[in-house]
């Protein structure tokens, strides 16, 4: 399959900021957030009736405005099936988007359905710089091909949990943290098995901004790089739990500093603090130092 290369794609999304597409005196107000992306939403956040509206109103704004320089620009479709998806994914080919976020993902056939939708909606706007896939993970079928919808395409650039659409589609409650759980590894093990980045859905409580931050570690405990935002105030939040802190960085780098001297010494696994490393606690090790990198954090940008 032809490589592609996703503008902004390997940009962290430690906060995905959700921005209603039927309210338009929002769009401006969300590009002055801390999120580290924004999903206008043409799905859930509008009613039948405004639909059309809202998706002009959309790919007019982010056309008028352009590509951004520091944010991710998602937008959130209508489902495949329905009769808005073509129509939304025609009208955002000439914006300034970044990615689609595809709904209710549930098949490799799916993603190239869109992947084909996008193509000739690119073509016909003249555009040059591919749009990538951020597919949810909604439903039971979806969970269970998961790894087939991940690894379906190279625009498909993360797996993103519903668990709202799927304990509503098992009967099961929103607010069972085991059954959360396990879904969740079920997406993180499909998006790492593919090696792209699983991201969290919403927490709808904005009221309580420590369950916000709890629900948030148990994510990033999972391995998941980032979380959806529903509100600014959990922006910050979510910036904090999803970037290493200062005391990681500097474990992480004590660490590669004794590797390297136990790899010049010819020594594979070794003690560090009392504890025993090997390659793939190494590895880790890399990806905190690699990340911090990229988040422009240094040990003394954070606190432990």
């Amino acid at each position: 399959m032809k490589s592609i290369t996703i503008p902004h794609s390997n940009r962290p999304i430690r906060s995905k900021l959700f921005v209603p597409g039927s309210r338009p005196e929002l769009f401006s107000k969300a590009f002055l957030s801390a999120a580290d992306a924004l999903s206008f939403d043409l799905e859930d956040a509008v009613v039948s009736a405004k639909k059309a509206h809202a998706r002009a109103d959309v790919a007019a704004y982010l056309f008028e405005r352009g590509r951004s320089d520091d944010k991710l620009v998602i937008v959130r479709v209508n489902n495949l099936a329905s009769e808005y998806f073509l129509d939304d994914v025609a009208a955002l080919a000439n914006s300034g988007i970044d990615v689609i976020n595809l709904p209710k993902a549930e098949s490799r056939d799916d993603i190239l359905d869109a992947v084909e939708a996008i193509t000739k909606a690119e073509q016909a706007a003249g555009r040059t710089n591919p749009i990538g896939i951020l597919a949810n993970i909604e439903t039971p079928k979806g969970l269970r091909l998961a790894f087939e919808i991940a690894s379906a395409h190279p625009r498909v650039i993360g797996l993103q949990l519903g668990f709202t659409d799927f304990s509503v589609a098992c009967g099961i409650s929103s607010q069972n943290k085991t059954a959360l759980n396990n879904v969740r590894l079920g997406v993180r093990f499909a998006a790492a098995e593919a090696g792209i980045p699983s991201y969290d859905g919403a927490f709808t409580d904005v009221r309580n901004p420590d369950n916000f931050r709890l629900d948030a570690h148990e994510a990033r405990d999972l391995g998941f790089a980032g979380k959806s935002c529903i509100h600014p105030s959990q922006i910050a939040i979510a910036n904090e739990v999803f970037a290493p802190t200062s005391a990681e960085i500097a474990r992480a780098s004590s660490l590669l500093s004794a590797a390297e001297a136990a790899n010049q010494n010819g020594i594979g696994a070794f003690l560090h603090e009392g504890k025993m490393v090997d390659i793939p606690i190494i590895r880790y090790a890399q990806g905190v130092i690699d990340l911090a990198t990229r988040l422009g954090l240094t040990q003394q940008s954070r606190g432990e």
